[in-house]
């Protein structure tokens, strides 16, 4: 199955029974709004880590009162990090979302060798768009994390992403390993790593999917453009994830979606024992609010 947009993905959300989300410097007010939305909705239950005061003057205005209980006191967001960490460690919530402090401090504590809730390996950024013109939820990864991964980092993002489509009920995504061009060329280092993740992928490596790789832009989405070119894939005009072939690449696409094409994102960072919402201080409401409902899918699952 498949996803049309986000508002499909909370419907089977709602259904999965509550999540528990652990908030890391919990006095942010789009944050909060978002939390206790999903909250109303009976999808999430959350304790927020942070300044008291803050927190329940920032609820207060938002028109919520927080139950003592739920809020965890830091007195800087160092501390905040860590007890939020800690209790993710302890199994208290399900995933983790990044409040008002610096994504590095989190993510510090979440990789911490004797405290922390990573698993050794690569971390990544998994983003989820509903682009109005497009008919199903589009995954895009790496966007925000590895800057410039080589073919083993591309390997391990690859199998994470497609590893989250299985998570959230999709059995079979179909994976484009994006280049400029759809053939390979030893100028253009993508597209051997798109051939040859394509070949791994028929070996079973990643499971249940399909990888296409090297392809263009236009071979992914446009039937008529792949008819043009005589070119075949099961993935063209039917993609679920886009791997690109750097971050730059990757935040591009999603900044251009978003802000030209009236898309509507999500975005997680994969590769610690649960997701983390790790959106940046100028996403809105609703991008937050999504995000938690992807991370919620994802946990909903286990």
């Amino acid at each position: 199955m498949s996803y049309k947009n986000f508002e499909e993905l909370t419907k089977v959300v709602k259904t999965s029974g509550k999540k528990c989300v652990v908030v890391a410097a919990a006095q942010d007010a789009h944050a909060l709004k978002a939390i206790f939305r999903a909250s109303d909705e009976g999808i999430l239950d959350y304790i927020l880590v942070g300044k008291t005061e803050e927190i329940l003057f920032l609820a207060k205005e938002l028109g919520y009162s927080v139950a003592k209980e739920r809020i965890v006191k830091a007195e800087d967001t160092k501390q905040a990090a860590c007890q939020a960490v800690e209790l993710i460690r302890q199994g208290t919530g399900d995933f983790l979302m990044k409040g008002k402090l610096e994504t590095e401090t989190l993510l510090r504590q979440v990789v911490n060798k004797e405290n922390g809730i990573g698993l050794g390996g690569l971390m990544c950024h998994m983003a989820l768009i509903e682009v109005p013109s497009y008919p199903k939820l589009l995954g895009l990864t790496d966007s925000g994390m590895v800057i410039n991964p080589d073919y083993g980092q591309k390997k391990e993002i690859l199998k994470k992403g497609i590893g989250f489509f299985h998570k959230i009920g999709v059995s079979c995504p179909k994976v484009s390993c994006l280049a400029a061009v759809e053939k390979v060329n030893a100028k253009m280092p993508e597209t051997e790593d798109g051939a040859a993740l394509k070949e791994e992928a028929l070996k079973g490596e990643f499971g249940e999917c399909y990888v296409e790789g090297p392809i263009s832009c236009d071979l992914t989405f446009s039937r008529e453009a792949a008819k043009a070119k005589n070119y075949k894939s099961p993935v063209t005009g039917d993609v679920d994830l886009l791997l690109v072939p750097n971050m730059v690449t990757g935040n591009i696409i999603g900044k251009i979606l978003t802000c030209l094409a009236g898309a509507k994102m999500a975005g997680c960072v994969l590769g610690a024992k649960v997701p983390i919402v790790l959106t940046s201080r100028g996403s809105s409401f609703e991008e937050k609010y999504n995000s938690l409902i992807l991370c919620a899918a994802w946990t909903g699952r286990n």
